[in-house]
């Protein structure tokens, strides 16, 4: 079953789910066994347990703001103008200072809670499999084993070094138990080793019960229609999408492309198409989504403080600026569908309208915060092929993005294969999070419109917060 056949079944009962009982999940405490008891009596319960934390990544300190468009836009320099006494000192990279370090402690507190809750659920599961109806013990448990290691990778992307400058530099824990504190340090290498490892168990089960993944088709008369909508869900594909990103960050392209490859073959996802765009109905390219977050309320906590038209403290480009980003290239949809110009003294900004309402009441359009796409899988292939010696393979499947955004074909790939891969990050994936990891990942010299050499200043990775220094004894981890 593709991802149009679901289109238009989002189960009322998941949105409830996240809208209410995620609230009471996050109020339970994970050593409270009296309540973990209680909760895990039930399907219901994981299934509860489960939309917690979904729920928990829905936060300003994470992924509705400073992972995807605040910190992370602002250290891969995207925007011209932002809240300057807010981000000033982020632009500079000077992690020192309060605000800064704020963001990072937050990143770090925030992802460990939900890595905490994850295995707060997956501790009690395997002793609660005759609860479970149909597919979903395979499905709740691949499914959090693959957020664990999603919230660990990220961790990773921002406390440890690149891959390719030292994967034995020491970086942070694997956390496989409540308390983060009590699992040591582990090396860039190991932790990625540990993501890889939950990313394969994960694999298998969502490979044998993921709808997205069976053909089995689901309507809201099965379980409440719990499986319906899989692109809100770290599915069987979201997991090769993800594992396609870790084996990039290692270097190890052959299974890079593979994994991109397999998303790209299952033709589980569709390009966003011009008419949908043009009337402003897919505003946050929801076809492409390999995951996204629902975010309930998207308008009045994102896009109508952040990116409002008619304020000089949003986060907005300068429509010049905006023009060398897309190369002039105005034909190119995405120049031409997903931004707005500035009102009053602001008519020259240029604002990004992801994250702004759909034109259309359906839901599928709407509330959704998209933390990876189908355009990073041809990225990636295309990446992974270059690297292995397969230029024209690379030059194909680059071409198929750009059709895809109404560009005109190459003829050959450019002869700086990295900064042409910088520019397209930064085009397709702006106010997004990925450009910085990115550049990151890369080691690049350079982060365009900034002045600061990020491999020098060793820029490129977060300082462990200080209670980790002190209290947990971490070693130095750049």
């Amino acid at each position: 079953m593709t991802m149009k056949q679901t289109r238009y079944y989002i189960a009322a009962a998941l949105m409830a789910l996240m809208a209410t009982s995620c609230n009471e999940w996050l109020d339970v405490q994970p050593h409270s066994q009296i309540e973990d008891t209680e909760l895990f009596t039930t399907e219901s319960g994981y299934k509860e347990a489960l939309a917690g934390v979904y729920s928990s990544m829905v936060t300003s300190a994470t992924y509705s703001k400073e992972m995807t468009f605040g910190f992370m836009g602002v250290l891969g320099q995207e925007w011209d103008y932002y809240s300057s006494a807010q981000y000033d000192a982020v632009a500079s990279y000077d992690y020192e200072a309060a605000l800064p370090t704020n963001y990072i402690n937050g990143i770090w507190r925030t992802n460990y809670s939900g890595i905490a809750n994850v295995n707060n659920l997956l501790a009690h599961i395997d002793n609660g499999v005759s609860l479970f109806s149909a597919d979903n013990y395979n499905v709740i448990k691949g499914e959090a084993l693959a957020l664990r290691a999603m919230l660990h990778f990220d961790l990773l992307r921002c406390f440890g070094v690149s891959f390719a400058v030292n994967p034995d530099m020491p970086a942070i824990p694997y956390s496989t138990a409540l308390d983060y504190h009590v699992f040591p340090q582990l090396k860039v290498r190991e932790v990625a080793d540990r993501i890889l490892a939950d990313l394969h168990v994960a694999d298998s089960l969502l490979g044998e019960s993921d709808p997205i993944a069976t053909g089995r088709v689901i309507t809201e008369l099965d379980d409440n229609g719990y499986l319906i909508n899989r692109q809100v869900h770290l599915n069987y594909y979201a997991v090769k999408g993800l594992q396609a990103r870790v084996y990039m960050w290692c270097g190890q392209y052959a299974e890079a492309l593979a994994a991109a490859g397999e998303v790209i073959g299952s033709e589980a996802f569709s390009w966003s198409t011009v008419e949908n765009m043009s009337r402003g109905y897919d505003r946050c390219m929801a076809d492409e989504h390999l995951f996204a977050l629902n975010h309930l309320t998207l308008t009045a906590d994102v896009a109508d403080i952040y990116f409002d038209e008619g304020s000089a403290t949003s986060f907005a480009v300068n429509r010049e600026r905006l023009l060398t980003y897309y190369d002039n290239a105005t034909q190119d949809y995405r120049y031409t569908f997903l931004f707005k110009a500035g009102t009053g003294t602001t008519f020259d900004n240029r604002y990004i309208t992801k994250y702004d309402p759909s034109a259309s009441s359906d839901s599928y359009y709407n509330y959704k915060m998209p933390l990876m796409r189908l355009p990073e899988m041809y990225l990636i292939k295309s990446e992974a092929e270059y690297r292995t010696g397969m230029t024209d393979a690379a030059l194909a499947t680059l071409n198929q993005l750009r059709a895809n955004r109404n560009l005109p074909a190459l003829q050959e790939l450019p002869k700086d294969f990295n900064t042409e891969l910088v520019n397209e990050y930064r085009r397709e994936f702006l106010g997004e999070g990925q450009l910085f990891f990115l550049y990151k990942r890369l080691n690049h010299p350079v982060i365009a419109f900034s002045d600061i050499d990020p491999v020098a200043t060793r820029s490129y990775t977060f300082p462990l917060p200080l209670s980790e220094t002190q209290s947990a004894e971490r070693e130095p981890n750049k």
